[in-house]
């Protein structure tokens, strides 16, 4: 598959040649699907008004930085617009995917790794918020590159997410994310364009006269899974499915999180765990698209919290370069999704939607790499990072979340010894 989105598939017979190329005449004569401008409108005053600061938006006299992919231009003219009627400041960076796509495939090893610390303090130290927009024109524009050199790329830019997580830790940093639709991740997943922005017009609630107030009823009802779930005494969970049986040790000083606006949607419940109390196997069902490669069946291993062998049936290599990086072959994060709040219903070949995915009993996954310390239930800003890697929260420059649709049950086992199961059937039973 090329930058332009082409596929060479060897034996295609001539009949689907044809088939193919009626098809493309048939495309050529349809207008492509685009979002109305009442949509993006909406869609920027969820993301400015709502998901930055916790659910209260922006404040006046902010800096945004707004970091889009060239074809979610029009999303982030909107946004750009909403950030100034809300009198904030704006930074915008536009990226093309074939600069990162150069620098894997020629630049030299000093290169990957160079770190214009000056730049990125500077940058550090000026923004209040980050507004992501994803659009990726090719999502696997990165598969002929060097999965190691692609990770190694990702080193620099390290110490610049270490000074953003601590501004964050001091509640002086808030960020979302968020997916703009293009033809060929519509195609990845199967659908087509207007499919796909279907599902993300149903799953962020844009079809609503007021998807703000939406959202706040949504996140409320959050709220109320997660004080009951957060007044359970729980010591350790157990996962069991198909193909699965994980045990997980929440740690101390532990809290469930949800309904941050950190990710547009976001329905997920979700904790980062103490690494070191990780054993058994996990098998997951959804592919995992990341850095512009898919690998396929995932399953991993722990053994004393430690990734002990990890398989895919396509790009394991990926898979397994991606778990050398240090403390990638830990988990940093543990989450559930409940069928009761997710709307999103399609595979969208993208973590953002995968990860809050609702289907017919929800989703469970984990994320190998970086703990999140406001799961952290006290004062993370008072922490030490020695002081979190006590209590076994796990520090790495990576965190991918990988994901199971298949139907599980988790019993939590609390301090008491006790058993309770906490999720069946795609919901929270507590």
């Amino acid at each position: 598959m090329n930058r332009a989105g082409n596929v060479t598939r060897s034996g295609r017979t001539a009949s689907k040649r044809v088939i193919t190329a009626k098809k493309t005449s048939r495309a050529r004569r349809t207008k492509p699907y685009v979002p109305t401008a009442r949509m993006l409108k909406k869609y920027s005053d969820v993301l400015v008004k709502f998901a930055l600061n916790g659910g209260a938006g922006l404040k006046k006299g902010d800096v945004v930085y707004l970091a889009v992919q060239q074809p979610g231009l029009p999303l982030a003219k909107a946004i750009y617009k909403t950030v100034l009627e809300a009198g904030a400041h704006p930074i915008v960076n536009v990226i093309d995917d074939d600069f990162k796509l150069l620098q894997v495939t020629n630049a030299s090893h000093n290169q990957l790794t160079f770190f214009p610390g000056k730049y990125y303090r500077g940058l550090a130290d000026t923004i209040d918020h980050w507004i992501r927009v994803v659009a990726d024109e090719e999502p696997m524009y990165m598969k002929s590159a060097d999965p190691a050199k692609v990770l190694l790329s990702n080193q620099a830019a390290r110490t610049f997410r270490e000074w953003l997580d601590e501004k964050e830790d001091q509640g002086k940093f808030t960020w979302t994310l968020c997916l703009y639709a293009t033809e060929r991740m519509a195609e990845e997943a199967g659908l087509t364009l207007r499919e796909y922005w279907g599902q993300i017009a149903k799953a962020c609630f844009l079809n609503e006269a007021n998807p703000v107030a939406k959202w706040r009823r949504v996140f409320g009802a959050l709220q109320g899974v997660l004080d009951r779930l957060n007044a359970l005494p729980i010591k350790r969970l157990h996962v069991e499915s198909k193909g699965t049986d994980l045990w997980l040790t929440l740690g101390e000083r532990r809290r469930w999180l949800g309904g941050s606006g950190r990710n547009i949607p976001s329905f997920e419940i979700f904790t980062s765990p103490d690494w070191r109390g990780t054993e058994g196997v996990i098998s997951f069902d959804m592919p995992l698209y990341r850095y512009g490669n898919v690998i396929r069946d995932i399953r991993l291993e722990f053994r004393n919290g430690k990734v002990v062998r990890a398989s895919a049936s396509r790009n394991e290599r990926m898979l397994k370069e991606l778990i050398k990086q240090k403390n990638a072959d830990k988990v940093g994060e543990f989450s559930l999704t409940d069928i009761r709040f997710s709307k999103i219903t399609k595979f969208m070949a993208e973590t953002l939607f995968d990860e809050n995915f609702g289907g017919r009993y929800g989703n469970t996954h984990i994320a190998v790499g970086k703990s999140y310390h406001d799961t952290y239930a006290g004062n993370a800003s008072k922490m030490t990072e020695a002081q979190f890697a006590e209590l076994g929260f796990n520090r790495s420059q990576e965190h991918t979340d990988i994901i199971s649709t298949a139907d599980r049950v988790v019993t939590a086992v609390l301090r008491d010894g006790t058993e309770k199961v906490i999720y069946r059937k795609g919901k929270f039973v507590i």
